[in-house]
Order: C-alpha cells, then sequence, then structure tokens
C-alpha cells in the first residue's frame, strides 16, 4: 500500500516534444526533488530528448546526477569563494554572479549571471569594466538572465533582456550565447530576431515537467477504514469524532511531503478571504486534506503522521474500502512518491 505518483507516459512526454518545439535549444531543468519525479527518472527523458545540457541547482545535485546524465550540467547556484569543494567532472558548468566568483574559477567552465528586475543574485553594470580581465582565465559558456515570473509594474521582459544585451555589447564583452528563464516563446523569437548572432536558450523546469497537469495524478491507498459514532475518541491526542462517519488511513503522510505546504502569493480579494478562512478553520483543529474520496476534498481527522494520514468520512459518503485509492492534490516539488507507475 503506497502513495503513487501515476504518469500517463505518452501525454507527458508529448508535453515535453511540444515545449521543446517551441523553444529550440532548450536547457531542461532538475533541481530540488526533480520536480517530484526523482533525478534519475528527469535525467532519462532529457537523454530522451537529446538535450545536451541539464541544469540542476547545486552541485550536490550535479554530483548525484552526472551517473544518470551524459552531457554537460549547469549548476544554476552561483559559485562562492569557500563553499565546500564536490569533486566534480569537467562537463559540469558553473553559475557565477560576482566578479571575485569568477576569479576564483581559473580554468573552469562558467555562466555568468547579470542582475535582473529580480534582485537576488547577478553582475551589475558597474562590474562589466572589470569583467574583461577576469574572464581571460576562464572558458566563458555565456551570461544568464534570470527574470521574474509576475511583472505588475507593465514592464516588458523583452525589454529587460534587449537592456542587458545593449549593456553588454557596450562593454565589448562575448555575447554568442545569453541562457534565459520565464521568456515566452514568442517572447524568445523577438530576441533572436533582434539578436541573430547570440543564441537563446531557455532554462525551463517548471513549464516542461509539470505544464500539463492531467499528466500526473497522485493516488494514496486506503490502508485501514474505522467506523465510529459521534462523540467516539480517536488518534495520538483522543479528540472527539464530530458526528456518525469512517476514520479512513491512508498512505502518505509528512514524510511524503503531505501536509507540507510552501506559502503561495496570493493576490486579489477572493483568495486572500479564503486564505484567511483556512486560518480560522486551523485554529479551531479543522484542516482540509489533500485527499479527495466522494468527489470532495475531506479532511484530516487529526495531523498527518509520518507515513499515513487519518482523514474522517461523515457517514454520508460512500464508505471507502481497504485497497481504494484516493486522488490527492499534492504539490510536485515538496512532494516524495513510494512509487512511480507509468501508464
Amino acid at each position: 500500500m503506497a502513495l503513487t505518483l501515476y504518469v500517463d507516459t505518452a501525454r507527458w512526454r508529448a508535453h515535453h516534444k511540444h515545449v521543446q518545439e517551441q523553444f529550440p535549444g532548450l536547457v531542461p531543468v532538475c533541481k530540488g526533488n526533480g520536480y517530484g519525479f526523482g533525478h534519475e527518472r528527469l535525467a532519462e527523458e532529457a537523454t530522451r530528448l537529446g538535450s545536451d545540457i541539464l541544469a540542476v541547482g547545486t552541485t550536490y545535485e550535479a554530483a548525484r546526477i552526472k551517473d544518470f546524465f551524459g552531457g554537460d550540467l549547469l549548476v544554476l547556484t552561483p559559485y562562492r569563494r569557500g563553499e565546500e569543494p564536490v569533486p566534480l567532472p569537467d562537463r559540469v558548468v558553473r553559475s557565477v554572479s560576482s566578479v571575485d566568483g569568477v576569479y576564483g574559477l581559473v580554468g573552469a567552465r562558467v555562466v555568468i549571471e547579470v542582475m535582473s528586475s529580480m534582485k537576488r543574485h547577478g553582475i551589475s553594470e558597474q562590474d562589466l569594466p572589470q569583467l574583461h580581465s577576469a574572464i581571460e582565465n576562464v572558458r566563458l559558456e555565456g551570461f544568464a538572465i534570470h527574470l521574474p515570473l509576475d511583472r505588475t509594474d507593465g514592464s516588458d521582459a523583452v525589454e529587460e533582456v534587449i537592456g542587458w544585451m545593449d549593456r553588454l555589447r557596450a562593454a565589448r564583452l562575448p555575447l554568442h550565447t545569453m541562457f534565459v528563464s520565464h521568456l515566452k516563446s514568442d517572447e524568445l523569437i523577438r530576441l533572436q530576431q533582434q539578436f541573430p548572432q547570440t543564441r537563446f536558450r531557455a532554462r525551463i523546469g517548471t513549464r516542461l515537467w509539470l505544464g500539463d497537469h492531467d499528466a500526473t495524478e497522485y493516488r494514496g491507498a486506503v490502508l485501514d477504514v474505522t467506523r465510529v459514532a459521534k462523540g467516539d475518541r480517536f488518534g495520538y491526542r483522543q479528540q472527539k469524532t464530530a458526528s456518525d462517519g469512517f476514520l479512513v488511513v491512508v498512505a502518505g503522510g509528512t514524510s511524503h511531503g503531505v501536509g507540507l505546504e510552501a506559502p503561495k502569493a496570493l493576490h486579489g480579494v477572493m483568495p486572500r478571504a479564503k486564505g484567511v478562512a483556512r486560518a480560522g478553520l486551523a485554529t479551531v483543529n479543522r484542516n482540509l486534506s489533500p485527499f479527495v474520496w466522494g468527489g470532495k476534498q475531506r479532511w484530516f481527522a487529526e495531523p498527518p503522521h509520518m507515513q499515513v494520514c487519518i482523514l474522517f468520512v461523515p457517514a454520508d459518503a460512500p464508505e471507502p474500502k481497504v485497497g481504494d485509492e484516493l486522488v490527492a492534490h499534492l504539490r510536485h516539488t515538496t512532494t516524495q512518491f513510494d512509487r512511480l507507475v507509468d501508464r
């Protein structure tokens, strides 16, 4: 009995091909938990796509993935002097976001990140004059810019990239390759038309692996079902049931990421109101689980355990049976499955 990730493999791979056609020369990204699929599986899929390079989050991820992917590996986390050395092959390319970082990677293959409106990390315009001597001792693979997802000020992503292209060109720095993130396909076409001598390569993770929501589905197996009457005590904390129904033990707990949720940016009155309502219910131990039964998301009977959850299903709903599977609405990037089933 397990928390299972089911993949409609043909549909999933058709989506990969569609994205690849929209973004020629794309750089697949495999970081964190491999977007819910695992590093080994995504390395296999990147190879299937014919990718010559795979982007990873850290040097530690590169050390693990190097045995599963034979092409170049681009580490997205910028190099910092004094970081723990990790043995890596020459096909690993390091991101750098400071002049000092470039000087610290003598002989290495590097991609230099420029500071975007994200304001996370990157070389500033004032740093550009110092790059000429710094890049003499590295193998420059190109520059990169990481753009924000939302542009609430109405600004144009393409114009932001053009601004940096103009600055780099004015500084007489090599512009053979520019790695970009969070651009639309038509925006990439605009850039390629304006700068035909530069190869633009889109680094894509979420859109590539998770862009077709209907291609994947998590399901948790029912392990036990216990009928209860109103007022019966149960669980670790011996709370009372609010009404007649069933206590359903389902595979998937905190070790799988169930009950763990990344903070969300809320836009608009309705999403904020729902957030307030959820917070209010949580103060009286009412938390909606990600598991669906009888067409409805069911409530946690108590907080998730390490490997299972106990749900409360009211008596007016169909009675679950051991072995049934409940669809679970889980975030891929925070979920660890027991098994993956291609179908």
